[in-house]
């Protein structure tokens, strides 16, 4: 069975790129979300195992860590795993500090450290 993963505020061809190393560890299936509210609908109408977000949203220019803080906020989804796409290590620490797990650089995602924080999310064995 396939686990969900929501990629929020990312370009085209960073999803491309998310989908295709996601998919080459792991059993997913990935949709987009290209802002804030979008998103916030769709956790609410089924089930991710992950959330991925963008530290600045593509397009729209909204913060990720707006939409964290909204999400741990919220008794209804503040249970569901969110990562953090950043390469800035303060960003990261920020993230973290609202509730998110401990996220990861697009530059550093063909690395095993990110297979590494994934898995527990992704893999076959995970809730």
């Amino acid at each position: 069975m396939s686990k969900h993963v929501l990629s929020v505020g990312n370009c085209g061809f960073d999803n491309a790129r998310l989908s295709q190393r996601l998919s080459a560890w792991f059993n997913v299936e990935i949709t987009t979300a290209a802002d804030h509210r979008t998103a916030l609908a769709m956790v609410r109408e089924r089930p991710f195992d992950l959330v991925l977000v963008n530290r600045v949203f593509d397009g729209s220019g909204e913060s990720g860590l707006d939409l964290i803080a909204e999400m741990k906020q919220s008794p209804e989804l503040a249970a569901i795993p969110v990562m953090l796409l950043s390469n800035y290590p303060e960003y990261q620490r920020q993230a973290v500090e609202l509730g998110a797990v401990a996220g990861f650089g697009k530059q550093d995602l063909n690395g095993d450290a990110v297979k590494g924080l994934l898995s527990p999310y992704l893999a076959e064995s995970s809730p």
